[in-house]
């Protein structure tokens, strides 16, 4: 039983977490007592665990090798996420993630080895769904992550599809980091135990400040403020793909080290652009709204609202990437020349800039591996080969990342030249790997 003491113990170890938080304890018993339950909490507290815990529970042993669960979101960031918090859970239980933007043909051999828990976007499931690719009559659990968002998503039809293949589930989950949401009928959610974390509508924790720009050009005034944060880790969040690209340009001239995200973008270069955030390599993710929830990026410093967003909902969100949990944060806001915010936004203090400042190079720098797990290469076997065949030391290897397919290794960028030339197309386990930087 996943939620017994000493299993939940276990995996609560895996993941290096000591206890549960309030939330995340209410949330379990709510949804193990009850068939519907809406879960409203800010982002960052903790929601993937609070709803893959009993998820676990209600899994048959006996039948692991049948589609159990059904884990819809809004975003192939978020399936991918989830997918690995699944994995570090280390359950015994095969899950998969299923998403637009990668070739089906992928998407069909993982499905041959059914998972038990299926993570995926709407219209990759619906096209799954629709070529019977497995059979849904074991699916006694559904769990919509930002129900708001993947409701939107799924909008075309999608969503009203697929909940027409799930005459067994029995248990039925929404999570979201905004209240106010329409839920539409064919969900199901009539009678549905509700619980809302978001009562608290401003995180004691966040100071935001507003830094006035001379010019409705903010370019300058951005970089100043940049120069005034260091290396702090952070988000610069515009509003669209255009003025990002602009943006993005800008701080290439000024020799301002970061990455972008945003739809428009390839998946394998919104993933690399995290990966390098994760791990240290950049400091400073310039991206449109679509990374103000749902993707797995550790604790920001700040953010930076360049262009306010139209909503409140966003604004929110975009605030929730800094200051969470237990952690202080500042959102700060760029005020350009006769501009007017909206109604939502609070009255802050001014920030007068330091003329001063500095941002340092990165010390980090991110190499690629051409193998991952399918190649049966483990972080154990990728440490191995830098320390006998790099020739470095543990402080020199930074974050890994395992993939499917390949993997990533921070650096140092002082010593990555060296190492490539030691380590591309050299064995690792029986596969001759390269290694590039990125």
């Amino acid at each position: 039983m996943a939620n017994s003491i000493k299993d939940q113990q276990d995996i609560l170890e895996k993941l290096n977490i000591y206890a549960l938080n309030a939330m995340q304890e209410s949330a379990i018993e709510a949804i193990e007592k009850n068939t519907n339950t809406i879960l409203l909490s800010p982002t960052g507290t903790g929601k993937t665990l609070a709803f893959l815990l009993p998820l676990l529970d209600a899994l048959d042993p006996t039948i692991e090798e049948e589609v159990q669960a059904l884990i819809i979101v809004p975003s192939r960031e978020l399936a991918i996420q989830i997918e690995t918090v699944i994995r570090n859970m280390g359950s015994g239980y095969k899950a998969n993630a299923i998403y637009g933007g990668r070739a089906i043909s992928k998407d069909k051999i993982e499905l041959k080895h059914t998972p038990t828990i299926l993570i995926g976007t709407p219209g990759r499931l619906a096209d799954h769904f629709e070529q019977a690719r497995f059979t849904t009559k074991f699916i006694k659990t559904l769990v919509i992550d930002e129900f708001d968002i993947s409701i939107e998503v799924g909008a075309g039809g999608e969503m009203k599809f697929i909940m027409g293949y799930l005459a067994n589930v029995n248990k039925r989950i929404l999570t979201s980091a905004t209240e106010g949401a329409s839920i539409p009928a064919y969900l199901k959610m009539n009678g549905a135990k509700t619980l809302n974390f978001l009562k608290d509508k401003s995180s004691p924790k966040l100071t935001v400040k507003t830094v006035l720009s001379p010019s409705a050009n903010k370019h300058n005034t951005l970089v100043d403020l940049l120069y005034h944060l260091g290396n702090a880790p952070g988000i610069v969040f515009c509003n669209k793909k255009e003025r990002l690209e602009d943006l993005s340009r800008f701080l290439d001239k000024r020799k301002i080290a970061h990455t972008c995200f945003h739809g428009g973008m390839e998946q394998r270069d919104r993933e690399r652009a995290l990966i390098k955030l994760r791990n240290g390599s950049v400091n400073i993710l310039v991206a449109s709204d679509l990374a103000a929830r749902g993707i797995d990026i550790p604790e920001m410093s700040y953010i930076i609202h360049y262009e306010i967003p139209e909503a409140i909902q966003e604004y929110t969100h975009r605030n929730g990437r800094t200051a969470r949990v237990n952690a202080k944060g500042t959102a700060y806001l760029i005020k350009g020349d006769r501009e007017v915010f909206p109604e939502f936004v609070e009255k802050s203090k001014i920030l007068t800039l330091k003329k001063s400042g500095e941002i340092k190079p990165s010390f980090w720098t991110t190499l690629f591996i051409s193998g991952g797990r399918k190649d049966k290469i483990s972080k154990g076997d990728i440490a191995g080969l830098f320390f006998k065949q790099g020739g470095i030391s543990k402080d020199q290897l930074g974050v890994i990342e395992l993939k499917q397919d390949c993997a990533f290794v921070a650096v140092p960028k002082s010593i990555s030249d060296d190492l490539v030339n030691k380590l591309n197309n050299v064995r690792l386990k029986k596969k001759k790997v390269r290694v590039y930087p990125i």
